[in-house]
């Protein structure tokens, strides 16, 4: 009888307890479940918006090629270069969102994340720069300084970014490592910060007595008013999230949905696409006239 007791509660609680379970709650271990870092429509809404900007950017490249060799702007050259580069590592970044869930991969997805960042910051920052910028004399001139700027700005964001992840071990863009690690989301705020106090300078600038410092493009302030709402609401995600809310989360997660997805097109379109237009009469018309006196462009065109 005794006997049958020992069978008989051993048989049921062996199959309870599982081992291997605790050690995958590890966020490292999750990386064998690399479904499990992002639903479908995620990874999926990144890569098609990606793909579909970058054949956009494609059917449209010859003719757009023709016309920067026969209007010789240096600066809309180097920005729609520049634009072709960030583009890319962000169909590259878009397509490779299972690196950060895969094993021995952490690394490489880290370095991408930080190139990707990069590019696409350097533009945000370029375009700030011509905003805030005085008058120079001509078109090289304005160029030099906004890369100056815009390059300094960069590399000191990407060399304490290279510090934290590589140095501290501070999963910065890796999703679910660390999601309650309060340096990082401490470093996020600090990041959204200063980009909501510059483009919230800028619109305070513009209905100020100082309005007249700024180009006089209703376009530009379109922009600058969209970027403020979206580094504003990243802002407020990084905050909820540095005190362990859901929430905070999922609409820091959106954020960076958004921005991935729309920030290029929407520069684009707000900067360049005009410059594109197949009537070449466009050139003598008030908008480039207004660009041309803002030193957003070079002072001579052929």
């Amino acid at each position: 009888m005794p006997t049958n007791l020992q069978i008989n509660t051993d048989s049921p609680l062996s199959l309870l307890p599982l081992p291997s379970l605790p050690a995958k709650t590890d966020g490292h271990d999750r990386g064998l479940h690399s479904s499990d870092c992002h639903a479908v429509w995620h990874d999926a809404a990144l890569v098609v918006f990606s793909v579909g900007f970058v054949v956009y950017l494609a059917l449209h490249a010859k003719k757009n090629v023709k016309k920067l060799c026969n209007r010789r702007s240096y600066i809309v050259i180097s920005y729609y270069a520049l634009l072709w580069v960030a583009t890319l590592l962000n169909l590259t970044w878009s397509s490779l969102q299972a690196w950060q869930c895969s094993p021995g991969k952490e690394a490489a997805w880290n370095v991408l994340s930080l190139f990707t960042t990069s590019g696409m910051l350097c533009l945000e920052i370029s375009l700030l720069a011509f905003l805030l910028q005085e008058d120079y004399t001509n078109g090289l001139d304005s160029l030099a300084h906004n890369f100056v700027v815009s390059g300094i700005v960069v590399g000191v964001d990407m060399l304490l970014k290279v510090i934290y992840v590589f140095g501290f071990g501070v999963p910065l863009f890796i999703d679910g490592v660390g999601s309650t690690n309060k340096v990082k989301w401490g470093l996020w705020i600090i990041h959204q910060l200063l980009l909501t106090g510059v483009y919230g300078f800028i619109l305070f600038v513009h209905f100020s007595k100082w309005r007249d410092k700024l180009p006089p493009r209703p376009t530009f302030y379109n922009y600058i008013v969209i970027m403020f709402v979206v580094n504003a609401a990243a802002l407020f995600a990084c905050g909820l999230a540095g005190i362990g809310t859901g929430f905070g989360i999922w609409l820091y997660n959106l954020t960076v949905i958004c921005y991935h997805s729309f920030y290029l097109p929407f520069l684009y379109i707000t900067f360049l696409a005009d410059f594109f237009q197949e009537d070449d009469f466009l050139l003598e018309n008030a908008y480039y006239s207004e660009m041309k006196d803002a030193g957003f462009f070079d002072a001579d065109w052929d």
